[in-house]
């Protein structure tokens, strides 16, 4: 398992809301459920994407972005960089890394929302890849790895939660 991975689960795991506060991964839940009961007539999706940036001593820059998606009318989202000093030699490497950070947090945002009554919403992850461009000889392997954790994926031009959401904030 990457240090990426473990990083998440052994630290307290802190969020950046627009408006520049700093929240738990608890006090998201909290406010995606306000979100959600603020307009309980919609239909909701909370998403989880993950970007990286390659820096000049081989390092990535991680960012996981949680979006929860008021189906036609907005959204909110919450973001956390991931301290990470691995060195990166393929870009297959880094991706798997940003698949790995979706699934951790998917899975603690998932263990802490079951704590809580929430509204019912559809869940997906979005990974930075696609059938065009260099990620396209491993878009079948990153589908697969996200779809064995059953969870529904969305890759590129769809992934907008890793592919514009985290990549602003690489």
């Amino acid at each position: 398992m990457s240090k990426t991975a473990t990083t998440t689960t052994e630290q307290k795991i802190f969020f950046n809301n627009s408006f520049g506060q700093q929240l738990t991964s608890e006090q998201v839940i909290q406010e995606i459920k306000k979100f959600m009961n603020d307009d309980p007539r919609r239909c909701y999706k909370v998403i989880i994407g993950t970007d990286s940036e390659k820096q000049a001593d081989n390092t990535a820059d991680f960012v996981t972005a949680v979006v929860v998606h008021r189906v036609g009318n907005g959204g909110r989202y919450f973001w956390r960089r991931i301290d990470n000093e691995r060195k990166y030699h393929t870009l297959r490497d880094r991706i798997i890394d940003e698949v790995m950070a979706s699934l951790e947090m998917a899975h603690t945002l998932l263990l802490t929302s079951k704590k809580m009554e929430m509204p019912k919403f559809d869940f997906e992850i979005h990974a930075d890849v696609g059938e065009i461009g260099p990620t396209k000889a491993i878009i079948q392997e990153v589908v697969g790895m996200i779809r064995a954790n059953n969870f529904e994926v969305k890759t590129k031009p769809h992934s907008y939660a890793a592919s514009k959401v985290a990549d602003r904030h690489v």
